[in-house]
């Protein structure tokens, strides 16, 4: 699966500037990690987001998010948002900000 390089470029813009950041080409798609954890990604045309375990039954309620799933498997605590949900740079940068602000609360991996 290819992802959107136009949605890539505005993850990369909207990371915050302070957090030690890192790309990483994953399953087909470009992920971020911050702090050594992944963040957020682009699956397709889609923002991939760690929201984790506890927060993920209420995230799915928002307009155009549902659970990631792998193969089939669902993820619990990773969500896939539509292009629709972050097609503003608000939207975009207010997601961005919740996967990296789930990252940086792991501990920090090399």
């Amino acid at each position: 699966m290819a992802y959107d390089d136009a949605l890539a470029e505005r993850v990369r813009a909207a990371l915050p500037e302070a957090a030690r950041v890192r790309e990483v080409a994953m399953f087909g798609s470009r992920c971020f990690m911050v702090d050594g954890n992944l963040a957020v990604g682009v699956m397709g045309d889609e923002l991939l987001v760690r929201v984790g375990r506890d927060a993920h039954d209420e995230t799915v309620t928002e307009p155009g998010v549902r659970t990631a799933d792998m193969r089939g498997r669902p993820m619990h605590g990773w969500v896939l948002v539509a292009r629709t949900a972050v097609a503003s740079d608000a939207g975009l940068a207010a997601w961005v900000t919740r996967g990296a602000a789930f990252a940086r609360s792991l501990p920090p991996k090399a």
